[in-house]
């Protein structure tokens, strides 16, 4: 091959082969292609949330770079093979390092968002590059409608297996900054391979370093990619990160400084050890306390098991049903001798059983009567959270709740989210529930909110359990006088086709953090 791309004359062997990984080539680089953008989407809305809006938006950028790139193409006159490996390798270093690099700017950086536009952008454009490069490259080789319909039909072929090759094996067992560096290997070796079988030997080796230079680079990047999540964690976090993990549906995080054990999921702040316990006492023992003999319970959410915790001081209490979506989670605080301590071993106790399932699927088919319902799901920072904050949602849990039962949900801050939390009282209303809101301070994060629902009138009084740390019999009537700045007001109910909860939540949100 010389300097313009120029290859061996179709039909020798050495042309077959080079023509074959051009082929090949088509392949791999759709399903490159589409993971990069799929890391995108899934990392925008890791970090900042509503993945319906990041999804759309980087999505949206993602092809408008391609067609940007593939308009740009038409300005090549010469060298479009070698200009096909030269861009190989540019979108092998930039695709392959994208997620690692992301994840180590979002805590250092103000304007994440520019970083990460402006990383889909360049990824778009080189993408966009690709493909009419290619066609241009195989044309000589075939008729014109062989090599659009050839080369399409090896793209779109790709992108189904970056579709599910993503979800199903990808993000489960390598999680995202892995993901992105073995898929810039899978670029740089198209480069590797054309640079080698190329017929002719006036070849380019200022490529060739450079393809291999990236290639050691991502190499490394994907040796290292687990500290390299843990040095973003370590900016990230405030306190020395002792335990993370990825798994299928979120990231776990435990830190400690001195005797504070944190957990967060997906970066938000679950408990502290100091003070969760003000919230789990809020949270459980107004209702099962409004609940005369409260024997099956069913907590949905909370596989850290300190609900349970909360459920089981209760002696009446003989089933305990705990349906939380992650099995990392209910292992962990299972399993780790510090954590079962914090739980008092509620996720081992011979009354509970625990389901790992999506609490959505398993409630729409779920045929008991529960006394005491606890639903303590994470807050609604995006689409799929907020369907368990749906009117569809609450239809079912008045469906499985017995007819003298109280259930309880847990919703957001009434002091900086209001129209968010009186969205949940006010769709919980909708399902035909008899509601009564209340509120809790707990330090780590300021005045928490919570609404009982029952099918007729909520008991004004409850009978609180002795021996708790915050909250007694005394304390708690109190936590159901709201002052003006948290007090009603008229909003919309959550349902899956509007997922009003969502925006509310996330807007008010961002007021409050700046």
């Amino acid at each position: 091959m010389d300097e313009a791309g120029a290859a061996a004359p179709p039909g020798t062997p050495a042309s077959r082969a080079y023509t074959a990984a051009l082929l090949a080539s088509a392949f791999v680089v759709a399903t490159c292609g589409l993971v990069y953008e799929l890391l995108a989407g899934t990392l925008a809305s890791y970090l900042l949330g509503d993945s319906v809006t990041q999804f759309s938006t980087v999505i949206g950028s993602y092809l408008f770079a391609m067609g940007m790139g593939s308009w740009v193409s038409r300005y090549v006159r010469q060298g479009e093979l070698a200009l096909f490996v030269r861009v190989e390798i540019m979108i092998a270093l930039v695709g392959g390092w994208s997620a690692a690099g992301l994840f180590l700017l979002f805590p250092v950086i103000d304007h994440f968002r520019v970083a990460l536009y402006a990383l889909v952008l360049a990824i778009g454009f080189l993408v966009g590059l690709e493909i009419p490069l290619l066609m241009r490259v195989l044309r000589p080789r075939f008729a014109f409608r062989e090599v659009v319909s050839t080369v399409l039909t090896f793209d779109y072929v790709g992108a189904l297996a970056a579709s599910l090759l993503f979800p199903l094996i990808l993000m489960p067992h390598l999680g995202m900054i892995r993901t992105g560096f073995l898929f810039g290997l899978m670029n740089v070796g198209v480069a590797l391979a054309l640079l080698f079988i190329l017929p002719g030997r006036r070849a380019l080796t200022g490529e060739k370093a450079a393809a291999i230079l990236v290639a050691l680079l991502l190499l490394a990047g994907f040796v290292v990619a687990e500290r390299l999540q843990r040095w973003a964690e370590v900016a990230a976090y405030d306190e020395p990160v002792i335990y993370a993990v990825s798994t299928p549906y979120q990231r776990i995080v435990l830190t400690r400084r001195g005797e504070d054990l944190r957990l967060y999921l997906n970066g938000n702040l679950q408990f502290s050890s100091r003070d969760e316990y003000r919230y789990h006492e809020a949270l459980v023992q107004p209702a099962l306390g409004r609940v005369a003999h409260p024997a099956d319970v069913l907590i949905m959410g909370g596989g850290d098991g300190l609900a349970a915790r909360e459920v089981l001081k209760h002696r009446d209490v003989a089933r305990v049903t705990l349906v939380d979506l992650d099995p990392a989670m209910t292992r962990l605080f299972a399993r780790s001798p510090v954590l079962a301590a914090l739980n008092r071993g509620a996720l081992t106790d011979r009354r509970l059983t625990v389901v790992n399932e999506d609490a959505f699927r398993w409630i729409r088919r779920a045929r008991g009567r529960y006394d005491a319902i606890v639903v303590d799901f994470p807050d609604p920072v995006d689409f799929s959270v907020g369907k368990l904050y749906t009117e569809s949602f609450y239809r079912e849990l008045s469906r499985i709740l017995a007819p003298h039962g109280v259930a309880v949900v847990q919703s957001t801050s009434p002091l900086v989210a209001p129209k968010a939390f009186w969205t949940v009282a006010t769709t919980i209303a909708a399902a035909g529930l008899a509601t009564r809101p209340y509120h809790a301070y707990v330090p780590s994060f300021g005045e928490w909110g919570f609404v009982l629902a029952a099918h007729s009138a909520v008991p004004a009084t409850a009978r609180i359990p002795p021996g708790g740390r915050f909250l007694t019999a005394a304390i708690e009537p109190r936590l159901f006088d709201f002052p003006p700045d948290m007090a009603w007001r008229p909003v919309p109910v959550n349902r899956l086709d509007n997922q009003a909860l969502v925006r509310a939540f996330a807007d008010e949100w961002a007021v409050y953090e700046g």
